[in-house]
């Protein structure tokens, strides 16, 4: 296994000292599951962190917190899991689909909270949105439900596109099957023709981009996915080098270049993650906890 990270973010803290926890053997201790990097998802962690403030937590003082993050790489984030379990978490945050169902498939009796772009019933998360029933709960974020809409903001900006590009993680299975099951219908009715581009790390984005640039695409979807979050920088970066149209999942993508997203925000997302990790550690049981929604998706530009 590639080394941990238990780091210090954007407040001076230690994750888990092992002086600290001589000292404040009661502390209560948070796990964070995190598909992304610590680089890509700064702003979100600093979102997350602020709520504990607002609910009484301050980190380090009464609450610590394990920092884990995957690089994109799903395959990690099952050793990961493993690891918060036997660390004894009291809770687990779990931002992303493919963290959520590690988390949940690793415990059942860990409190977990996580936030998913997709229908956490259909993906078996938790028994219903108002009464979750087990060891989870979480925010629904809306990115998935939206994926057609999305398609159709970006034909309304390039109306004569005809062939659009579609980048999706393979790695990401259950992902990658409800962007194609809401994009293909899509584009029929829209009279696109669509192509579709894996990339599963790095180098694979720079290989489907070249692979684009001989097919020569009018537009390019991509899927919202831990790993192109992870790599937002470089995707816009070729994106405006080909001078190739894009459409994102998350507003931070717009933030850092990109051309057009529409979907709710990731840093309401991990805030609203942070207020559900705050009120189970005072003794909220997520099945009792309803799955919230987030803000509506907005399109930024």
């Amino acid at each position: 296994m590639r080394r941990r990270e238990f780091v210090t973010l954007l407040g001076g803290a230690a994750a888990w000292p092992l002086a600290a926890s001589a000292q404040q053997p009661a502390m209560q201790v948070v796990g964070m599951l995190n598909p992304q990097s610590l680089r890509a998802s700064g702003h979100l962690i600093d979102a997350f962190r602020r709520v504990f403030t607002e609910t009484g937590y301050v980190e380090g003082q009464n609450v610590a917190i394990e920092y884990h993050f995957s690089e994109g790489s799903v395959d990690r984030l099952a050793e990961m899991a493993a690891d918060l379990i036997r660390r004894q978490v009291s809770v687990m945050a779990a931002p992303g689909t493919v963290p959520a169902r590690v988390a949940i498939a690793a415990t059942h009796t860990i409190p977990i909270v996580f936030g998913v772009s997709e229908d956490p019933v259909k993906l078996g998360l938790v028994a219903s949105l108002a009464h979750p029933g087990g060891n989870a709960t979480g925010i629904n974020s809306f990115s998935s439900e939206v994926n057609g809409k999305r398609l159709g903001l970006l034909r309304e900006l390039l109306p004569r596109a005809a062939r659009v590009a579609v980048l999706v993680n393979p790695a990401n299975t259950t992902n990658t099957s409800s962007v194609l099951a809401d994009v293909e219908p899509a584009a029929r009715a829209l009279g696109l023709q669509l192509q579709i581009y894996n990339a599963s790390t790095s180098g694979e984005i720079d290989a489907a981009f070249a692979a684009l640039v001989r097919e020569r695409p009018d537009a390019l979807f991509l899927a919202s996915d831990g790993l192109f979050s992870t790599r937002r920088v470089q995707l816009i970066s070729l994106a405006a080098r080909y001078a190739l149209p894009a459409s994102y999942a998350s507003r931070e993508c717009v933030e850092a270049g990109g051309l057009m997203s529409y979907g709710s925000s990731l840093v309401d997302m991990y805030r609203q993650v942070g207020v559900y990790v705050g009120r189970i550690l005072k003794g909220a049981k997520p099945a009792d906890l309803p799955v919230a929604q987030a803000n509506l998706p907005t399109i930024a530009l």
